[in-house]
């Protein structure tokens, strides 16, 4: 297995084989108990009805199948059966589908290693042509420019107003092995 993480070049490739890759020690595939929970701050999955938190506060689980709290270990255990998110605190996300890691989201000083790329020209040099290309535009400015490349089960986005990419994801995710 090869970690993204210690190899983040392995992104920009055209073709990946996410058989072969892992992040955070956690391959697709994996068992979502795989996932460490001390790295987990927030999930998001069906078992929960409501979630809130708050600066200072901790993070609070609504169950969505009785009336009662839930802990974040409850919620983690419920994951194994499930589908949804798990938030980790370094930037990470683990898509979980019928309690396997079916996808990674990578966000935030994650991708700090493309800080370089400052024009969507740079990115497209880089990453290559995308398959498909969806462009988000508020009242006549460009937002965003979201690329797939199928063969990679892969999505960027390209943030148009701060001139970087903003998150990249592997996997199981809507678009990402095609229409």
């Amino acid at each position: 297995m090869t970690e993204i993480l210690d190899n983040p070049d392995l992104l920009s490739r055209a073709y990946l084989d996410l058989a072969t890759i892992e992040m955070g020690g956690v391959a697709l595939g994996a068992p979502v108990s795989d996932v460490p929970r001390r790295r987990v701050l927030h999930a998001d999955l069906p078992a929960v009805a409501r979630y809130r938190d708050g600066t200072g506060t901790d993070a609070e689980y609504d169950d969505a199948a009785a009336d009662r709290r839930l802990t974040l270990g409850e919620v983690l255990d419920r994951a194994a059966a499930s589908d949804g998110f798990l938030y980790c605190a370094d930037g990470l996300t683990y898509k979980v589908r019928a309690g396997t890691v079916a996808g990674f989201a990578l966000h935030g000083p994650q991708l700090a290693h493309f800080a370089h790329l400052t024009s969507y020209e740079e990115f497209l040099a880089a990453f290559g042509t995308p398959d498909r290309v969806r462009e988000d535009d508020a009242y006549g400015d460009q937002l965003t420019r979201t690329t797939y490349y199928w063969r990679a089960r892969k999505c960027v986005v390209w943030d148009a107003g701060e001139h970087r990419i903003s998150l990249i994801n592997l996997g199981d995710f809507e678009g990402n092995s095609g229409p």
